[in-house]
């Protein structure tokens, strides 16, 4: 009996002292209301002289909504709980690599400035808000003049998509 005893003892107080120690799986947490059931996601402001990537963005946050949450996505504000606005603020193209034959850029750095809001329609007060939200996305150019392709473009579907990620992981996770 007693043998048995101690075999059990050290599994015992293994369960004990893991059942208390306070960690829990992270990404569960959901920082908006319960009383939001649908959200408006109008389409962002472009505010830059880079050619749609307010609809790019705006595409890839309501995809990245309608996969990841519960809620009811229109683009309307009639009748919505809660709207999440968006401007890109600004966007810059830069080389960052450079061929050392010939001097020309191989690699492409793309930068993106967003300012978001999701504002709770009944108080008019933020659930979520960010100023400046920045982020970046590079890209190679073809070395050979006669295979050229333009891969900005996707490029910039790809830099959505992160935001999109991104912004609706702090939305709902308050990060």
């Amino acid at each position: 009996m007693k043998r048995r005893l101690y075999c059990l003892l050290p599994t015992a107080y293994c369960l004990l002292f893991f059942s208390g120690c306070g960690y829990h799986v992270a990404g569960r947490a959901n920082t908006v209301p319960s009383s939001i059931h649908i959200i408006s996601v109008p389409s962002f402001r472009n505010e830059t002289p880079r050619f749609r990537i307010e609809q790019a963005l705006t595409q890839a946050v309501v995809r990245e909504l309608i996969t990841r949450a519960r809620y009811r996505i229109q683009s309307e504000e009639d009748g919505s709980d809660a709207v999440l606005r968006g401007a890109v603020t600004g966007y810059s193209s830069i080389p960052v690599l450079f061929d050392p034959q010939n001097g020309r850029a191989t690699t492409v750095a793309i930068n993106v400035r967003l300012r978001v809001a999701l504002m709770d329609r009944s108080t008019g007060k933020p659930i979520y808000e960010n100023q400046d939200y920045t982020f970046s996305e590079r890209y190679e150019l073809s070395r050979e003049t006669s295979g050229y392709f333009e891969e900005s473009s996707a490029a910039v579907e790809r830099l959505a998509r992160r935001v999109a990620s991104s912004l609706v992981s702090a939305i709902l996770e308050g990060f």
